[in-house]
């Protein structure tokens, strides 16, 4: 697979613009309930999905527009589902915690914690099963470290040998709940104890990012077994759009600042001549400036199609319900 670094920066340029112009819909009114903002992240997403296939499968988290748009998502439509438009990727029934694109691998985000791990572990290894040699990466945050789910999947991955990538993005909290507070031991001590490979990488540098799981993908599809990577990454917003009202005080202002002075975007964007990450940055805004029009020009679902595709049986609401 050729590495573009202009590619890998248009990725987190994306997703960084695209998050910033979804919590302008949200206070717009135009995104209802609001976001969980991958500010700050975007180099994990745009690492890990520069080094996989358009075959290989993903699931993501609650946080997931940045593993949807990495792996290869149309913006507009994902801006749209957000938006509870029918022409989004779900026809906007999955909204920002369960968008899913099947024509490019993303099998789904998930707001359960840790359970897109046992998903995407099955679904690989039906695959190979197939025949088919792709790989799966399966993302997730330090909170899930802890769930009985996401262990399960590490102990069914390797006892058979199931090529999936286990991906922790480790940005210190669990919603408000520090690290320190809440995982004994070590993140790659879980995966080590399941005779899985662990690696730690800096995940504000999506060339380092891009690198190790080039790495872990290559063992993986020639029959390698998982692997697990922990990325340390700092989130640049709240957990939630909502803290933007109830302004939570829990992490101090100087810590902020120290997390946000790595950026991923200025990290990758240093790497380019400025007239290469200007027009990058140029198109970039063309592109969601047209899928925020496209959203919002969008119908909303018809009320009377709410069990459409809910039941195997075809069952129907009733007229006027």
């Amino acid at each position: 697979m050729t590495h573009d670094p202009a590619r890998l920066y248009r990725t987190v340029r994306l997703i960084r613009r695209f998050e910033e112009r979804a919590i302008e819909l949200v206070r717009a009114g135009e995104i209802v309930g609001g976001i969980h903002p991958y500010l700050g992240q975007e180099g994990i997403a745009a690492g890990v999905c520069a080094a996989l296939r358009d075959d290989d499968l993903v699931t993501g988290t609650h946080r997931g527009h940045g593993h949807v748009l990495a792996k290869g998502a149309d913006p507009a439509r994902m801006l749209a589902e957000l938006c509870g438009r029918v022409t989004g990727l779900n026809r906007g029934r999955g909204g920002s915690m369960h968008a899913a694109d099947f024509g490019v691998g993303v099998l789904g985000a998930n707001a359960i914690v840790g359970a897109a791990g046992a998903i995407l572990t099955g679904a690989v290894w039906a695959r190979r099963r197939r025949g088919d040699d792709l790989v799966g990466v399966t993302f997730f945050g330090d909170g899930a470290v802890n769930e009985g789910m996401l262990l399960e999947a590490f102990n069914l991955a390797a006892l058979w040998r199931v090529p999936v990538l286990f991906v922790c993005e480790n940005n210190g909290y669990a919603t408000t709940m520090p690290v320190d507070g809440a995982v004994a031991g070590t993140i790659a001590g879980r995966a080590e104890a399941f005779g899985m490979p662990a690696a730690a990488v800096d995940g504000q540098d999506p060339e380092r990012v891009r690198a190790a799981t080039a790495a872990a993908v290559a063992r993986m599809r020639a029959g390698g077994g998982p692997e697990l990577i922990e990325t340390h990454t700092y989130r640049f917003d709240a957990h939630h759009t909502f803290e933007h009202v109830v302004r939570l005080d829990y992490r101090p202002p100087e810590e902020v600042a120290r997390g946000r002075s790595r950026d991923p975007v200025v990290i990758q964007g240093a790497r380019l001549p400025a007239e290469v990450r200007e027009a990058v940055d140029a198109e970039v805004e063309a592109t969601l400036a047209a899928a925020v029009e496209y959203a919002l020009a969008s119908p909303v679902p018809d009320p009377a199609g709410a069990l459409d595709h809910l039941y195997a049986s075809g069952l129907t609401a009733r007229g006027g319900s």
